[in-house]
Parts: C-alpha cells; structure tokens; sequence
C-alpha cells in the first residue's frame, strides 16, 4: 500500500460521517446494542467491534489501521503513552522462571520493567552491548523466551544486527521486541527483518507537536489478539480518543517533516562537527560512526537526534553550554517542532560524575522545524562561552 493512501484514506469512511474531511472525535465510552443477540456476540469477541472505549473506539481504530500499515504488520495496539505499550507487549511472552535478554540501556521505563517490577514475579534478565550476534549468542539461556532490542539506542545510536536476531530467535520460538522510536517505519522496517513486535512512542515524530501522548505496538493478528484479550484491557492503558485524534492530525504531516528535520540536522551536525570546542559527534548515518555501514543497511534515514561531547567536558563547562542556548529547550522527549537539548549529567549526582566514562559527558540534541542557521547562530554563541 502507498504511503499516501496509508496518510489520507485507510481506515477513513467518510460517508459514514457526513462525508467531514477529517475523521470526527468519537469521545464515547460506551456503545448500544439493539438486541442481547447482538451485544452476546459482541461479548464473544470484543476485538470484533465497539463495546466500550478501554478497548476498542472508532477514532482509535482509524489510527490503529493506518499503523499497523506504516509498519507492514497485520494488526496493532495503541497505549496511553510508550512506557505502557512496552510493558503490555512484553508480559504476555513471560512467565515465572523464564529469561530475558535485552540491550544494555535500554530506554529507563522499560528497565524498570526488567529490573523492578519483572524480578517479583520470578522473571529475570540480562543486558548485552548487542552490536555483535555473537554476544547473543553467547548470552542466550534454555529459559530464554523474550529478546527486546532498542535500534538505534537513543543516547548512543547503537545499532543491533536485526536480520540476525530475528532468524536466532525464530530458530528458538523467542518472542522478539524492538523500540523503533528513533526511526519511525519511515526509516526503518523491522517486521520485514523478521522482528516479531515493533513498538513506537508515538508522542514524538507521529504527534509531532509536543501535545499529546500515546504508543504503538504493532504485530501480526495472533500476538496482537493475545495481548489484547488480557493484558491491554485489564491493565486498561488503551489510548484515548481524543489523544488519537492528536496524533492522526500529526500523521498526516509525518513525512515532511521528517524530511526536513533530517535535512536540518545534517547541516547542524556538520558545522558542530567541524568546530574546534567539540569533540565527538554520535549519528548513525554519519560516515565516522562505528556502526555506518549497518545503518545504511537496516535504515534510509535518522531524523534529528543525536549526541555531542565537548572537549574537556567537566559538568561545569556542559552546564555553561547548555544555559547558555536560548533558541534549543532543554528537556527530555524529541519528534516534536522545537529543538532540544538534554545533558547527560542532569541525571548523574554531581559526585559520582567520571570524566574518564565518555558516557557521562554526552549532551543530546534534537533538530526540529527552525531554520537550521538559526539553530547554529545560538549554538555559536553558546560555545563561545565554554
């Protein structure tokens, strides 16, 4: 299906809605039934129709569709934000007793997943760089059950050899999981490589604006179905339809936008890179990136995130840069329209912070929609006082 048609008719009837342009917001909770033969049918299979909004709405579905599509899958779910569509799409692959192995750093929510919440019901698990198969390989247990992969990880951009993951898995009946947050399917497309579940936090690029939340899970018909039936509507973190409605306004705009981010950060990254006060750039299509030869074969494109170092990069010095800019927001997330800028030692206690860990010195930034001149003009000045 063509990219447009997914962006402005799947999922859309419009004549069931008074031929409106735009898909209406249908707030309800709840959905009349004529007959106890209709609403007894309806109880039998609730992911066959409209019962009441914590699991299926009109508007979501219009959403759901048209995601489900962009990532090549069968079926999807939608969250209340993307901490809850991880959550929900690894519990029901787990059990007491099994083992999961996923990268090291994962986004933090889902490693309080494996390390606090997982562990009181039996289930554990174990971090690997995952640059290289082998480390997979070697780390795998008879218990294991559940890979969870993050390609790019958003800090460091590492990569994860996916085609390669997802054939040991499948040779071994492990249920596989990746956060392809970083790319979109519009640069990424990790059910064609064989990944089982593909998760979004669709806040960023999909919302696009900075004003709502929401996550996607996306897989085929039987996995879906499976977390749909428990998991999703007991623990009841469904998206609601007004947050729907954000993000199928965002959608629309979805590729051009990300094409011009891409375009922006690249001549923002060049001009950071050729500048004396910075030490390293991080970016997966950059050609001095560890990793640039996967990258170009798993990705088309990387939006507008990425990592710098300063040299000497003391916490005090990071500080005087980044409150120093003015145009670039400090604060956590991307995708949306502004441009941001997030210090790695904000989250490390002043005392514990080791100039030898390159990790500690990272500052991430986010290209968004201003002009990228603009953008550099501020990082400019801000260097000149480091």
């Amino acid at each position: 299906m063509e990219l447009s048609e997914i962006l402005n008719e799947l999922g859309e009837d419009r004549s069931l809605y008074f031929n409106a342009v735009a898909p209406p917001l249908l707030q309800t909770s709840n959905f009349a039934f004529p007959t106890v033969a209709a609403l007894r049918s309806a109880f039998a299979d609730e992911m066959g129709g409209y019962i009441y909004s914590r699991g299926l709405n009109p508007t979501v579905d219009i959403l759901r569709k048209k995601l489900a599509a962009l990532d090549g899958a069968e079926d999807a779910l939608l969250f209340a934000n993307g901490a809850a569509a991880i959550f929900a799409g690894v519990l029901p692959f787990v059990k007491k007793g099994d083992h999961i192995l996923s990268v090291r750093s994962p986004y933090s929510w889902a490693q309080k997943t494996f390390d606090q919440i997982l562990p009181r019901f039996g289930i554990e698990t174990t971090y690997i760089d995952g640059t290289d198969i082998r480390q997979f390989e070697e780390a795998l247990r008879p218990h294991t059950t559940f890979i969870y992969l993050e390609s790019p990880n958003s800090w460091n951009f590492a990569l994860q050899p996916l085609a390669e993951v997802a054939a040991l898995a499948r040779a071994r009946g492990i249920v596989t999981l990746i956060d392809n947050s970083y790319c979109t399917p519009l640069h990424q497309r990790p059910h064609e490589l064989g990944i089982d579940l593909c998760m979004q936090t669709a806040t960023k690029y999909i919302g696009g604006h900075s004003d709502t939340l929401g996550g996607v899970l996306t897989g085929t018909h039987e996995r879906i179905r499976r977390i749909f039936e428990l998991d999703y509507l007991a623990i009841g973190s469904g998206l609601s339809p007004f947050n729907a409605w954000l993000l199928l306004r965002g959608l629309r705009t979805l590729p051009v936008r990300l094409e011009r981010i891409s375009r922006s950060a690249a001549t923002v990254l060049a001009w950071l890179k050729a500048h004396p006060k910075v030490d390293r750039v991080l970016y997966p299509l950059d050609p001095d990136f560890p990793q640039y030869d996967l990258a170009r074969k798993q990705m088309s494109g990387a939006g507008g995130l990425f990592t710098c170092t300063l040299k000497g990069g003391t916490p005090e010095r990071i500080t005087r840069f980044c409150e120093a800019l003015r145009h670039f927001l400090m604060a956590v997330s991307w995708g949306g329209h502004e441009s941001l800028i997030l210090p790695k030692c904000a989250g490390i206690d002043p005392a514990a912070f080791d100039p030898s860990n390159m990790e500690h010195q990272y500052i991430r930034m986010y290209v968004g929609l201003e002009e990228p001149e603009y953008l550099i003009r501020d990082l400019e000045g801000a260097l000149a006082l480091v």
